[in-house]
């Protein structure tokens, strides 16, 4: 397989990202008059990561964190968890005077212990010889977050989450951290809409998952029954003339991971109709036709080299998209590909062939199906036979017949890279419409299915910005519909009149009403899915269970 490392070093340059610091920051709870409330500081105007921001208290994991941890004598095999809870525990006592240590008898240490104990000492000796120990079963691991890659100073920190200790005030330590305040999650995230409140794109992000949880237990039993933690490594790109970060789970990350594999800044994610590069040797041109149903618009790819080219969904046969489309492939197009025969994809082929006075440049796909309307019926020159290859500029395209979405519907996989282009049988921010007779619910889980068995790196929909993840997203697909399903066959068994308008109205009372024009269409395909399953009957446009 081909190193797309290697392609991006030849396209944008290359340069190790610093490595990242060992930290660890404890989130204080307490129970308020508005719910779950969090203790934020003001971090100091001289100090060389985030002056002037509202932060969590912490710091770095250092040397005497891990010795501490050792001597202690606890599970060898998470040693590290231990050192990373004591610098959370050291840390909130150097910075606020909040300790997480117990007195001989098992009490927690109140205030008065606290003044016994110098904040600027060494922190384990004066545990020893007072006969204290760390309560690392007060501290929680929350989340994981990594710097992004391309800032000069990186850490790599565990978030945990504590409730305050009674019995104990927080004291800034006027160095580091200034002005300790309890918020509560959505007011501190209101105030920096506001301009009143500086905080870090980590600290943001962290503030939106704990506005969920309404009290302290309610965030601690989840944190106690969580088999995995919240994970994050931003990454950066323009979006509107400024830099903006992304997480994992934003429609974003997936484009910036796959152009940017070093975290650099350079790419720019405001939808535009010009050509933009996503590769050395793929282009996205996203034709101006937004809406509901289109998101920023249909995307057109053009995959190879000058002088070979082929563009993928030529989109709809919009005059200045069809220009960009031939003056970015110019003499060098050898071929049309259209992955299935709804209007915003295929009708520009033959204006594109006509631009390009190329009158015997093939256009291949698959023909409509007997179900399909009639009005957008194609008819390629040649059929594409699932599992056939096509060679662009010495990389090949394998044909996967995806039905589902469209009966004719067809995804292709540039085997090199691992990119699958995916039609509309997945997109970026948005389900497909399955519209029965011609698609089929059945039929677009089961290509779901082979998907997920398919060696593919990064999604590229017909709609949206580049999917990372693909696995993941293939699986939350399979479970959305199935979902879905059990939804409808439930809406169904509860006995209503069963219409198509009714039973909208309870299988999909998750969505904005005004989509389920749309929703209705889906639901068909379910009901027929389900029908076929020999779960639910219909009858004169009315389904009651079997």
């Amino acid at each position: 397989m081909k190193s797309q490392v290697r392609r991006e070093r030849l396209l944008h340059g290359w340069r190790d990202p610093v490595e990242p610091r060992p930290a660890s920051t404890v989130i204080l709870l307490r129970d308020g008059e508005r719910g779950l409330e969090i203790l934020m500081t003001r971090r100091s105007m001289q100090a060389s990561f985030a002056p002037g921001a509202y932060v969590f208290p912490g710091g770095r994991v250092d040397d005497a964190d891990h010795a501490f941890a050792a001597r202690l004598g606890l599970d060898a095999g998470n040693a590290l968890d231990h050192a990373f809870k004591i610098a959370a525990i050291r840390e909130a006592f150097e910075e606020l005077g909040v300790l997480f240590v117990s007195e001989p008898g098992g009490r927690c240490a109140d205030d008065a212990t606290i003044a016994s104990l110098d904040r600027d000492a060494e922190f384990a000796g004066q545990l020893a010889e007072r006969g204290l120990s760390p309560m690392l079963d007060r501290i929680h691991w929350f989340s994981h977050w990594i710097t992004d890659r391309d800032l000069p100073k990186r850490f790599d920190t565990r978030f945990y989450v504590a409730a305050m200790p009674e019995g104990q005030t927080p004291v800034a330590d006027d160095a580091e951290q200034f002005a300790p305040e309890w918020v509560n999650p959505s007011r501190a995230l209101e105030r920096h809409a506001q301009g009143q409140f500086e905080m870090i794109f980590p600290t943001i992000r962290t503030l939106r998952q704990l506005e969920r949880f309404g009290s302290v237990q309610d965030l601690l039993n989840e944190v106690a029954s969580a088999e995995t933690r919240w994970r994050s490594c931003p990454r950066g790109g323009y979006r509107d003339g400024r830099v903006q970060r992304f997480s994992e789970n934003e429609s974003q990350f997936g484009e910036l991971e796959l152009v940017t594999p070093d975290g650099k800044v350079h790419h720019d994610l405001t939808w535009r109709h010009e050509p933009v590069r996503l590769l050395e040797h793929v282009w996205r041109i996203t034709a101006p036709n937004p809406g509901r149903m289109t998101g920023p618009g249909t995307n057109t790819y053009v995959i190879g080299a000058p002088g070979n080219f082929l563009v993928l969904d030529p989109g709809p046969a919009i005059d200045e998209h069809i220009a960009r489309i031939a003056d970015l492939v110019g003499d060098g197009l050898q071929t049309i590909v259209c992955t299935h025969s709804h209007p915003d994809h295929y009708p520009g082929a033959k204006p594109l062939r006509e631009r390009l006075n190329k009158p015997a440049l093939p256009i291949l796909g698959r023909p409509s199906g007997p179900n399909f309307n009639p009005e957008w019926k194609f008819e390629p020159d040649r059929t594409l036979v699932d599992g056939e290859r096509l060679l662009v500029a010495g990389d090949t395209l394998r044909v996967l017949h995806t039905p589902g979405h469209a009966s004719n519907h067809i995804c292709l996989l540039l085997e090199a890279d691992g990119l699958l282009f995916s039609g509309d049988h997945i997109l970026n921010g948005s389900t497909t419409v399955i519209d029965a007779p011609d698609g089929d619910m059945k039929d677009y889980i089961d290509s779901l299915h082979r998907l997920a068995n398919e060696p593919i790196a990064f999604i590229l929909p017909a709609h949206g910005h580049v999917l990372g993840s693909p696995q993941d997203e293939i699986q939350r697909l399979i479970r959305h519909r199935l979902g879905r399903e059990a939804k409808v066959l439930s809406a169904v068994r509860a006995g209503s009149t069963g219409t198509l308008d009714d039973l909208v109205l309870i299988a999909y009372d998750d969505v904005d009403p005004i989509l389920h024009g749309v929703a209705r269409r889906s639901l068909a395909a379910h009901l027929k899915k389900l029908t076929i399953d020999g779960l639910i009957r219909e009858k004169q446009g009315v389904w009651a269970p079997v």
